[in-house]
């Protein structure tokens, strides 16, 4: 029987491509973009897509009204994986941009997630894959929301583990480091949209910072291509025992083990350090 799984925040990146190798591997993509645009280009290109807008709950709700109706109510896994970062440092961050933060990054995932899981419980199978990151294991500063919103995530779906015990539902967090893609450039924007940079204590950090995400290509050392994390992916959609938590990337490696053998004030040192 072909698996079926729901990809969220599938118009570049990881998503993207995590579409297209799994199409390739055999499963049924079902994907979704925020954007009607990206929709369309994704249909034209072949694949089922849906329009899903995370932060928006009515559109939630009808695209798993539509993916339950395409699928006939059989779905194996949903790799939640839309997402943004907002920077900013928190005295900088209007609180509706934290709250439009936790809207994206967290309560619409949270929704699409118990939406599909009685689904997958009255089935009896299914994986609820959590595309996290490394900022949702070590706080680095001037990232505080999406900080927050990454550990928050970590939060849920540890307890959803455990909550889903011997249901044949298993959950798995992926934790990438630095990954080519367009959440820089996204970044950008959300920074300029929100912060006021000229007013801020924190200016000519600021000023690095945008010139930093403006550049065409990143310069952050041990960034990796999208496949370094559908490996990961596979492993946590095939294997009969998937792990609780995949890192990905060199930086995700480091920090978690300086967290389990650093005290707190030599780690702080280097976070700052590493945060710029």
């Amino acid at each position: 029987m072909q698996k079926t799984i729901l990809i969220t925040g599938a118009s570049t990146g990881i998503g993207y491509e995590a579409a297209q190798a799994l199409r390739i591997a055999g499963y049924r993509v079902i994907a979704s973009c925020r954007k009607i645009t990206d929709v369309a280009r994704l249909t034209a290109e072949g694949f089922e897509c849906l329009q899903l807008d995370l932060s928006d709950s009515g559109s939630i709700q009808t695209a798993f009204k539509e993916l339950i109706a395409l699928t006939d109510g059989e779905i194996y896994a949903l790799f939640n994986n839309g997402a943004y970062g907002q920077p900013g440092a928190i005295e900088d961050l209007p609180i509706d941009a934290l709250r439009k933060q936790f809207d994206t990054n967290f309560f619409g995932w949270c929704e699409l997630t118990r939406l599909i899981l009685p689904v997958m419980i009255k089935q009896g199978y299914g994986r609820i894959i959590q595309n996290s990151s490394i900022l949702g294991i070590s706080a680095m500063p001037l990232r505080g929301a999406y900080n927050a919103s990454k550990y928050a995530i970590e939060g849920i779906s540890d307890t959803l583990r455990l909550e889903l015990a011997g249901t044949g539902v298993f959950v798995s967090l992926i934790e990438p480091g630095p990954i080519r893609s367009e959440f820089r450039k996204n970044a950008l924007t959300a920074l300029l949209e929100n912060i006021d940079t000229e007013q801020s204590r924190h200016r000519d950090i600021y000023a690095k910072a945008i010139n930093r995400l403006g550049k065409a290509e990143t310069n952050t050392p041990f960034t990796l291509e999208p496949a370094a994390v559908i490996k990961r992916l596979k492993h946590a959609l095939e294997s009969p025992r998937p792990q609780a938590r995949y890192y990905v990337t060199f930086p995700t490696y480091l920090v978690g083990v300086m967290k389990r053998i650093l005290p707190n004030r030599l780690l702080d040192k280097l976070l700052l350090k590493i945060g710029g």
